[in-house]
């Protein structure tokens, strides 16, 4: 049966016309407005010459028009390119470059930046601009208060394509490593929105707060009411906490997904000024740990029957697991304080979860790996409708990421973690950031919990200097915000707890360089994720010996 993922707007006009679809700051559609509004994009797009396989930049900035045209793009059959734009100009030239786009959709300032770099944007030949004073040859798609103003209705017969067909390309951030497309279909699109509702409630007796702009379309897909904060969606972390509880408070938000750097500032937000965001009952975060004590002090500010949600995934594999902050006894987080990871959940419906043995290199076959028992540590792989094809004209990353199977592919996440023996998976850091040393390998994620735990640190990361196999473990600490010492002494005395801290643990106790550093570089799609390779180059540029704080009577 042919398939796309517009057709679910055109379904959930259908049955909700009237319901409030998207607001932006002041404005909003309804499901049939933005319906509408996307036939009217889709036909000016079609019109100009763009129609099934044909690869379109997007590069609309959030908001009414960025669904509108989105969905748009998918009715054509053409295939929109996601890339996030706080990556720099060089690398999103790279992207550019590896996918050719024949077409163009932004607003007019990103029109302007293409003229000073016309090698990087030689493919595209056709060119559509939300938003007037665009450069000469460009067609211009009306906003949507124009559309508004303007009224009337148009029709479009929404392109269906083969399941499998190409139907977008999605860039991972290039936290560990190059940025890659990400081939999706619209079988998998659909799956996705299948698992979101039926794991996470979403659906139309919700209200929706997406801070990452891509999930405003599984909103809209869903009948799902959302509200797209006023935020930079590439800096999170640095997103006004009051903005974001006034967003959910006056548009009475009950479900929402965001950075743990997000919801950190808003949990500490609303304990510091006594506030509560009592319509919120589903609090979603992703793409970093969150630990025990964000879950509740979220939870703390939610409604009473609230619950706090880790989807585990990847952009080449999401939703995979599921953890609840409902489900965090006193066990579980004893674990996670004692250094044995993260508690992801147990799979999700339809998703299998196995531990191998971690191959450096492909595994042409699923009967070439080395399944290992509950509770042994190993390289993290995930089966499901949803795993993503392939790599975007990188058949090499192709190769070394996926794994043919009897029961479909499978991913390899490039993270290390085990079974427990409830079921549960446990993340105890990326395979690329083990740090093996002459007595063993350490784990970052699980090193970093123990000393995480000391009040005047922000967050700390491991890393490893040297040649590897023996390697040098290297501790490197960020203060947390309210620690300022005014002399040596009081640095060295934090040293010393911390060494105290990571002498109680065997694992820990090996590790006795510590370096300071004031704001740790991250991604910038989550703001959460640390980029450790850039840690590992910096501390190598210390002499370690001056590093070792070991207390002398030891």
């Amino acid at each position: 049966m042919k398939k796309n993922i517009a057709t679910l707007l055109n379904e959930s006009a259908a049955q909700w016309p009237d319901m409030k679809a998207v607001t932006f700051r002041n404005s909003s559609l309804t499901f049939a407005e933005l319906d509408t509004l996307s036939n009217l994009y889709a036909c000016g797009i079609r019109d100009s010459g763009v129609g099934p396989g044909v690869k379109t930049l997007m590069t609309v900035t959030p908001g009414l028009e960025f669904v509108a045209v989105v969905f748009a793009v998918f009715k054509t059959g053409a295939v929109p390119i996601f890339i996030d734009p706080g990556m720099g100009i060089a690398n999103l030239a790279n992207c550019v470059g590896k996918t050719e786009p024949e077409a163009m959709v932004g607003v007019p300032k990103a029109h302007w930046f293409r003229l000073f770099f016309p090698r990087t944007f030689k493919s595209v030949n056709k060119f559509f601009s939300v938003g007037k004073v665009a450069p000469p040859g460009v067609k211009y798609l009306p906003t949507a208060a124009e559309f508004k103003k303007n009224g009337g209705g148009i029709d479009f017969e929404t392109v269906l394509l083969d399941p499998d067909d190409l139907a977008a390309i999605v860039f991972t951030t290039g936290s560990t490593g190059p940025p890659k497309g990400v081939v999706y279909t619209h079988r998998i699109y659909l799956e996705q929105t299948r698992i979101i509702k039926e794991v996470y409630g979403a659906g139309p007796n919700e209200i929706d707060m997406p801070a990452f702009p891509l999930f405003a379309l599984f909103s809209a897909a869903l009948g799902m009411p959302c509200v797209i904060p006023d935020i930079n969606p590439s800096l999170p972390a640095k997103a006004d906490p009051k903005l974001i509880v006034d967003t959910i408070n006056r548009h009475s938000v009950s479900f929402s997904f965001a950075s743990p750097a997000l919801w950190r500032n808003v949990a500490k937000y609303c304990a510091e000024n006594d506030l509560r965001i009592p319509t919120l009952k589903r609090a979603l975060m992703a793409g970093a740990p969150a630990p025990p004590e964000l879950h509740k002090a979220l939870l703390a500010t939610m409604a009473e029957d609230g619950d706090t949600f880790v989807p585990y995934g990847a952009t080449e594999a999401l939703p995979a697991t599921t953890f609840r902050g409902s489900e965090l006894d006193d066990e579980t987080e004893r674990d996670i304080a004692d250094g044995r990871g993260y508690c992801l959940g147990a799979p999700n419906p339809g998703v299998s979860v196995d531990i191998i043995k971690p191959v450096d290199g492909p595994i042409p076959d699923w009967s070439e790996a080395e399944v290992l028992p509950v509770g042994e540590v190993g390289e993290i792989v995930v089966g499901a409708p949803f795993v993503t094809p392939e790599y975007h004209n990188l058949p090499e990353f192709t190769a070394d990421a996926k794994i043919p199977s009897p029961d479909g592919l499978r991913h390899r996440m490039g993270d290390m973690g085990f079974i427990d023996d409830k079921g549960r998976l446990w993340f105890l850091g990326r395979k690329a950031h083990r740090v093996t040393t002459a007595d063993g390998v350490l784990y970052p994620v699980c090193c970093e919990a123990v000393f995480n735990a000391h009040p005047n640190v922000a967050r700390t990361a491991l890393v490893g200097v040297g040649k590897p196999g023996s390697r040098i473990p290297v501790l490197i600490v960020e203060p947390a915000p309210a620690f300022a010492p005014t002399t040596q002494t009081e640095m060295d005395a934090l040293v010393e707890e911390l060494l105290d801290l990571g002498a109680a643990k065997d694992f820990t106790s090996r590790i006795s360089r510590i370096l300071f550093m004031p704001e740790f570089p991250v991604d910038i799609r989550h703001n959460a994720k640390i980029f450790r390779e850039k840690l590992a180059v910096w501390a190598a540029k210390f002499d370690l010996d001056k590093a070792n704080y070991r207390k002398k009577t030891e």
